[in-house]
């Protein structure tokens, strides 16, 4: 059982040495790519790639060879996965706990209000720069090709996801027949032009981030399955790390070290001065 840890860890960072290649190298093909929706995943993507491969090179070089310093490097970093990782898992859960669709009657899908998410989202999605770069995404995955093309039954009958609800269409409270009606501001947002529609509504920026809510909300469980694997291999290492500390003071297992007593240089005169002591006393 002594090497059980340090073989358990040495397999665990061989795998993951090896899957960091292919996520560095998506994050490399995504920066060369012209769409904007993936170069805006590459720096993350990048980041964690560069990360798994340290993290996963100094435990496979520690618990193999048994060095002690290396090990340390990777339980002081992996500790602090687990501590960014558990904060971003309650962040999430707090910034969208708020959020959600409203019912519209006689309809199958859902309509959602800016006003309903937290103040954090709101103030992210209302970056001209942010809101750009996700519009550019929209655009380019053609969320919008079909719905342009419905019937005025099609709306009666089909479902609509958060982003085509809020983007591909007009609020349905809109009434264009009436000028004269006090209507929602992005009733006047709308255009029937494909590149326009209602990009600028606020409606199609509560579209993104309930898209945004709900990814969270599965990236959060998956987290804290993350957390519990990621505990369960720092346990491990702090094992490999002891076991690599006594291979490096030749201290093998199960022997008693005190195989060998040498007394101190000074030990036969400080036993003289003693016994003199207690003669004159």
């Amino acid at each position: 059982m002594y090497r059980l840890s340090n073989t358990v860890i040495g397999f665990l960072n061989l795998f993951t040495l090896l899957a960091s290649i292919p996520i560095i190298g998506a994050g490399l093909w995504m920066a060369r790519s012209s769409t904007t929706c993936e170069s805006f995943l590459q720096t993350p993507l990048l980041i964690l790639g560069f990360i798994i491969l340290i993290v996963s090179l100094a435990g496979f070089i520690g618990a193999c060879f048994h060095v002690a310093w290396a090990l340390w490097v990777y339980l002081v970093i992996m500790l602090l996965l687990i501590g960014t990782l558990l904060a971003l898992t309650v962040f999430g859960f707090v910034v969208t706990s708020r959020g959600g669709g409203s019912v519209v009657a006689g309809r199958v899908y859902s309509e959602f209000h800016l006003d309903n998410y937290s103040s954090w989202l709101r103030k992210r999605i209302k970056d001209p720069h942010y809101w750009m770069t996700v519009k550019s995404c929209i655009l380019g995955s053609k969320a919008c090709a079909k719905v342009v093309l419905w019937t005025p039954s099609d709306y009666l009958s089909k479902d609509l996801s958060p982003v085509q609800s809020g983007c591909c269409k007009p609020p349905t409270s809109c009434n264009y027949a009436s000028t004269m009606v006090d209507q929602e501001s992005d009733c006047y947002r709308w255009n029937n032009d494909p590149n326009i529609l209602c990009y600028e509504c606020d409606s199609c920026k509560a579209g993104v981030l309930e898209d945004v809510r709900r990814n969270w909300h599965k990236i959060s469980v998956l987290n804290i399955v993350m957390l519990l694997v990621l505990i369960g291999i720092y346990c491990i290492g702090c094992c490999a790390f002891q076991n690599a500390k006594r291979a490096e003071s030749d201290y093998p297992y199960g022997e008693n070290r005190m195989y060998k007593s040498r007394p101190r240089w000074d030990y036969h005169w400080r036993r003289w001065m003693y016994d003199r002591r207690h003669q004159l006393y």
